[in-house]
């Protein structure tokens, strides 16, 4: 399966159909317009293709004056009644709950539902909201931020909130025993690059009722910004890993020639591979530990992340990914220590590329960041060649929501990342591994390790078995010379092979 690319000025719709939409966007999307109808899995394609023809407006996101000023406070305030939840009295898997709109939240969310093939919108009312001790503020239908879903995950006697979508084209979802962590996206256009970032933004939604032997719940979005229009569709299985089955298709205005595909955003600001300046009582903070990588050739990466000095950019060269992802593997709460934001219950995120996804490469951007409020990690795929204008791409994909995700479970994991001074302005490197065939091996084993640097000298590999905790461990001292920069990659082998993924990381003075 190959993303499937159509010229925009060779597709054809029912006469209908297409009458249908371009009355639909009469009106600008995010106003209001209203959208009824019959709909199938091809409805919101079809709106979005219609919508790339035009010129992209600027949406009016003026507020009333009740709720142009309002601040954080005062916004917590404004709480949609859980009496209220959408599908709440009808005895189904699934209920939603929408946001208000103001503080940082000023972008109008129209919202639909969908029952046996017919769209309905779903009205905003002051009534839907405990505004307590806030006043209820007089306004009229200004529509939703953004919604959220619940499910019983955790308790078959309680509905948790598994997901929510909230703020351009951000969404984040938990697993069953876990909390909200890092953030995937819609789409990324020129993250980290030099001109200002676009952030393309999801307008409108729709939400098939779920049967009531459902698993899984039906999300479709479109999405639109400066340069491109897009339509998607969720299938969101809840549970012991969350599972988001995500079918994109991409109409660009303009050639998009900084794309990122399955975009994640998270955040690390030290552990203790990276303390330099750190002055906390908490050995580690971070949503996430790593950069997971399968690449097409099978060979299993893990990239420590870092809090650098200064902006960096790292590109992972691939033909058709089998996955990657931004990893959170410390689970103890001994990693963390810090009992209110409980870090070891935050969510890895995998992404299982579905089809062929062809040339291009995992890009990895990691920006500078003084305190753990500010995501300062975003991981997505960057196709080798420029996203073409006029022509609809089509790509799909698999977010695991999880704990860990095992790729190849014969190869032992990196549970930790130590770095300090050695002797001479050498540094000293420790790396624990864990799993895979490691705790099979036979007590006189003596694997070795292959390790290399792209500048600067390896000296004193070793690799050992750790009496008190069971893992293996491997080490080595980076003599860097003169040089400012070294990319770093080691892994544990034996005369099978490999024992261990690769371990990669970017070492700087």
């Amino acid at each position: 399966m190959h993303r499937r690319e159509v010229v925009l000025s060779g597709l054809s719709l029912p006469l209908l159909s297409l009458g249908g939409l371009l009355e639909t966007f009469a009106a600008e999307p995010g106003t209001g317009a209203a959208f009824t109808g019959r709909f199938d899995d091809d409805t919101v394609a079809g709106l979005a293709r219609a919508l790339a023809a035009r010129p992209w407006r600027q949406p009016d996101n003026t507020l009333p004056p009740p709720l142009a000023k309002i601040g954080y406070d005062q916004y917590r305030d404004y709480r949609y009644r859980a009496a209220r939840a959408l599908w709440r009295d009808d005895g189904l898997p699934f209920q939603a709950q929408f946001f208000h709109r103001g503080f940082l939240f000023k972008d109008r969310v129209d919202v639909y539902t969908v029952r046996d093939g017919r769209a309905t919108p779903f009205a905003f009312s002051t009534d839907l909201f405990d505004y307590t001790p806030q006043p209820v503020p007089k306004v009229g239908d200004v529509g939703f931020a953004g919604f959220r879903l619940h499910a019983p995950i955790n308790r078959a006697d309680h509905f948790d909130e598994v997901c929510s979508f909230l703020g351009a084209s951000y969404f984040r979802a938990v697993a069953k025993g876990l909390n909200y962590g890092l953030s995937a996206r819609g789409l990324a256009l020129g993250t980290g690059e030099p001109a200002a970032e676009e952030f393309p933004r999801f307008t409108t939604f729709w939400l098939e009722r779920p049967a009531r032997s459902a698993q899984a719940l039906v999300v479709h979005a479109l999405l639109d910004s400066p340069s491109v229009a897009g339509a998607f569709r969720f299938a969101i299985d809840p549970g012991d890993e969350t599972v988001f089955d995500v079918d994109m298709r991409l109409y660009p205005r303009v050639e998009l020639t900084h794309a990122g595909i399955a975009p994640l955003t998270s955040m690390f600001e030290f552990d203790p591979s990276d303390r330099i300046g750190v002055d906390d009582y908490r050995p580690a903070v971070h949503d996430s530990d790593g950069l997971a990588m399968l690449n097409g050739q099978g060979e299993q990466t893990w990239r420590q992340l870092q809090n650098p000095a200064s902006l960096q950019h790292s590109g992972f060269q691939d033909v058709d990914p089998r996955g990657f992802g931004l990893m959170q593997r410390k689970r103890r709460y001994e990693d963390f220590q810090d009992a209110e934001a409980a870090y070891q219950k935050r969510p890895s995120l995998w992404v299982e590329p579905v089809g062929d996804w062809g040339e291009g490469e995992v890009h990895l951007v990691e920006i500078p960041t003084a305190d753990e409020y500010h995501d300062n990690i975003v991981a997505f795929w960057r196709p080798s060649q420029p996203i073409a204008a006029g022509k609809e791409q089509r790509w799909r994909y698999r977010l695991h929501w999880c704990r860990e995700h095992a790729w190849k479970p014969e190869l032992a994991t990196v549970a930790a990342t130590r770095i300090g001074a050695s002797h001479d302005g050498a540094r000293l490197v420790v790396v624990d591994l864990a799993g895979g065939r490691l705790p099979q091996l036979a007590d006189d084993a003596k694997p070795s390790v292959d390790a290399a640097a792209s500048q600067g000298a390896l000296r004193n590999p070793v690799a050992y078995r750790n009496a008190d905790t069971g893992t293996w461990r491997m080490s080595f001292e980076l003599h860097p010379g003169g040089a400012r920069v070294s990319e770093l990659r080691a892994r544990l082998v034996d005369a099978q092979g490999p024992l261990s993924e690769t371990w990669l990381y970017r070492w700087m003075a």
